[in-house]
């Protein structure tokens, strides 16, 4: 089934809401009113992913079996050695994901002194960005190309002409392969049509093969006249994209709430045909477009570390550099038949929203979710059966492996770019992403523990000291109940005077102990 199978069954209202702004773009597909998928795009970042550039070879890790190459980021990008020969027939398995390539087989794989040889360190090589950096990684690249167009992908390099395996019908491959043959392409240049162009007419994909020719030909004079390292075609905008990659049969309607970008949808659309210019509309209501379709809430709900399902039971989402870990809990579920039931009904509404979040979210890598344990083995398949169903939706390639002895359920999604959390999100300043801080008694502890040390150097030196102590609010309200005692004693016990100032921007596990005499700080804990 393609791509959109589910939806021509499912019959649903599929809408898709831009929201365009100077500093963010947003784009939202709403299924009866429902948030389904989710993205987002900054005009000022360079679009990375799908981008080709002119890069140069700065070393070669055998051990690692890669190269890493300038392409003129602040990292150099991560390319294996087996993207960097040919591998044409896997984008024929996944035309939707910009062509980006399984692994190399070992029949194309060359040896470590071939790529020495053909690719030393010092020469230029042309790759395109198919994932993004994330965290300190830097990007990773292929030297096999791939440039999407409306229907057909276009593979600098490669002579193929294949249609995509998504599309089953056996007499439509049969009319696609045909329409491919007559369409007149350079030497060294393959084709394959996406899913998307089932149906399509022969005009239709002349149409866009000299889209694709033209960007062919831009690549190829950038990649004559511009100095190593450079980027010779960039991805274009996201409007773009959406109207390339979103606007099927299935969509009833884009509304876009800008008009510059209206315009040009409009244009992009009258290309394909009157019908879908048809579905381009403009929104200039008084409210902002996303407050008005109720996306506004349905984002802020969608992004929360704890999701709430109808039944009544929730899901804990944590995300870590390489790993997503889900936590699936019963909470108030109410069934009405026995505990095997209510647990697997839970397990199949988890697994349902979780295919939604990944692809809302934009996370991926490792996922693995801690399931209600279910000792029926039917019904572990079942609730398998279940999220593979859910994630044939998915645009980003996932595997899924059977439910372990333990009750967890490991998969992989495939990850292009950041996640849409940490695009906008920082670092907490006072966790520094631990996602905790020190509790009051902790810290009172602690300041109990260095009064000590330096109020006993003060009597073994016969000095007088009063210490000084400087400590966030929160320490303070507990020094002053649950302590009080505590530090009264202290100060009987050294004949000595506590004195306790509270900073109200003071981190809450940063302390100092000052001199009171002379403002000296004696320790200080931040």
């Amino acid at each position: 089934m393609g791509l959109f199978g589910w939806l021509r069954r499912s019959k649903m209202k599929r809408e898709i809401i831009v929201n365009v702004e100077k500093l963010e773009t947003r784009v939202a597909v709403i299924e009866n009113g429902r948030l389904e998928e989710f993205m987002v795009e900054h005009p000022e970042e360079e679009r990375l992913v799908g981008s080709v550039f002119k890069g140069r070879v700065q070393n070669l890790e055998n051990d690692l079996q890669a190269a890493f190459v300038d392409i003129g980021l602040k990292k150099n990008a991560f390319l294996h050695y087996w993207d960097m020969t040919s591998d044409a027939d896997s984008i024929l398995d996944d035309d939707e994901n910009r062509g980006e390539r399984r692994g190399g087989r070992k029949s194309n794989r060359l040896s470590d002194a071939e790529i020495a040889k053909k690719f030393p360190p010092g020469s230029e090589i042309i790759v395109q960005v198919t994932k993004g950096p994330i965290s300190t990684k830097g990007p990773r690249v292929t030297a096999n190309l791939s440039i999407p167009g409306r229907y057909l992908v276009m593979m600098p390099g490669e002579k193929i002409r294949g249609v995509s395996k998504k599309i089953s019908d056996g007499a439509e491959r049969k009319r696609l392969k045909k329409i491919l043959d007559k369409l007149p392409l350079p030497e060294n240049v393959g084709l394959v049509v996406r899913t998307v162009g089932a149906g399509a007419s022969a005009r239709a994909f002349a149409r866009d093969l000299r889209n694709l020719l033209s960007v062919w030909n831009e690549m190829q004079a950038n990649t004559r006249n511009l100095r190593t390292p450079c980027c010779i075609f960039q991805e274009p905008d996201l409007c773009e994209r959406v109207v390339r990659d979103w606007l099927t049969e299935d969509v009833d309607s884009i509304v876009i709430d800008d008009e510059k970008s209206y315009e040009a949808m409009r244009d992009l659309t009258g290309q394909i045909s009157r019908r879908a210019k048809s579905k381009i509309r403009r929104y200039d209501g008084q409210t902002g477009i996303f407050e008005h379709y109720g996306l506004e809430r349905q984002i802020s709900e969608a992004f929360a570390r704890k999701v709430m399902l109808k039944s009544g039971g929730y899901l804990v989402i944590d995300e870590t550099e390489a790993l997503i870990a889900v936590d699936v809990n019963t909470g108030h579920y109410k069934g009405s038949g026995n505990q095997e039931d209510a647990i697997r009904e839970v397990n199949l509404e988890a697994v349902e929203e979780v295919a939604r979040q990944l692809r809302l979210r934009n996370i991926g890598g490792l996922v693995i979710l801690d399931l209600i344990d279910m000792k029926s083995r039917k019904h572990q398949r079942e609730v398998v059966r279940k999220l593979k169903d859910c994630l044939k939706r998915d645009r980003a390639r996932t595997n899924v492996l059977d439910i372990s002895d333990l009750g967890l359920l490991e998969m992989s999604r495939q990850r292009q770019d950041s996640s849409i959390l940490s695009q906008h999100t920082s670092t907490c300043p006072y966790c520094q992403g631990r996602g905790w801080v020190r509790s009051p008694m902790a810290i009172s502890v602690d300041i109990q523990r260095a009064l000590s040390c330096l109020l006993k150097k003060a009597e073994i030196d016969k000095r007088p000291f009063e210490p000084k102590i400087v400590i966030a609010p929160q320490v303070m309200q507990r020094l002053r109940t649950e302590d009080s005692e505590i530090l009264a004693q202290l100060q009987r016990d050294f004949n000595t005077r506590l004195t306790f100032v509270s900073e109200l921007h003071r981190h809450p596990e940063a302390f100092s102990i000052l001199d009171a005499a002379t403002s000296q700080v004696l320790y200080s804990q931040s």
